[in-house]
């Protein structure tokens, strides 16, 4: 198994200007057997039909975990929505006894189809784009994991050819240094997360 796993989640690839670019350089600069597992997510399942068993032993096996996709409506595409709410289980990945994740590093590759300028008080999204990444951040808490500085394109659909090779050429050489370059910061605290917070799976007690 991989110590570096990148799941990319594009529901059109083949139209891609910026994920498959990223998705086929990291293919392609793969340091040997075992270094680094991609997972296209929309080839995998087409159906939605997400193998949880198989996508946690992936995860099992990383030290860094990356999320390549673009940007949809401030958020992530339908299946990577999907990923995390089935894979990232209660009493796996976090809550009583979900240590699965707990110090692993989880890195975003994303673009957006506004200009940086865009995401400020003075842009129409009126928000920084951290603030959009807020549930990104908060999920990562939430497992145990350190959450690395993003790699964003921002204006992607604009992107001149010149500038998407740079961009791919500076994921390449972070990929290729990891960990160098990840701030070294102690394990994040994780909230407590109750029993009582999600209902039992199997109880004679009336659902909700």
């Amino acid at each position: 198994m991989a110590d570096i796993l990148l799941l990319a989640a594009h529901p059109d690839l083949a139209t891609s200007h910026v994920t498959r670019p990223l998705l086929e350089a990291a293919r392609a600069a793969s340091h040997g057997p075992g270094h680094l597992q991609t997972r296209d997510l929309y080839a995998l399942y087409p159906d939605y039909a997400i193998d949880v068993a198989a996508e946690q032993q992936a995860l099992e096996a990383a030290r860094l975990v990356i999320w390549l996709h673009p940007l949809h409506w401030y958020g992530m595409p339908a299946l990577m929505k999907l990923w995390v709410d089935e894979v990232l289980a209660f009493g796996w990945a976090y809550g009583p006894g979900g240590q699965a994740l707990r110090g692993k590093d989880l890195w975003l590759l994303s673009s957006t189809g506004g200009a940086a300028s865009s995401y400020s008080a003075e842009g129409h999204n009126e928000h920084p784009i951290e603030s959009f990444l807020l549930p990104y951040t908060q999920t990562a808490r939430l497992c145990g994991l350190r959450w690395l500085p993003p790699l964003l394109l921002h204006g992607a659909h604009r992107a001149s050819e010149v500038e998407l090779q740079q961009h791919v050429r500076g994921f390449v050489q972070q990929l290729g240094s990891y960990p160098q370059w990840c701030p070294r910061r102690p394990e994040p605290p994780r909230p407590e997360v109750p029993q009582d917070a999600r209902p039992a799976l199997f109880s004679s007690v009336e659902p909700l």
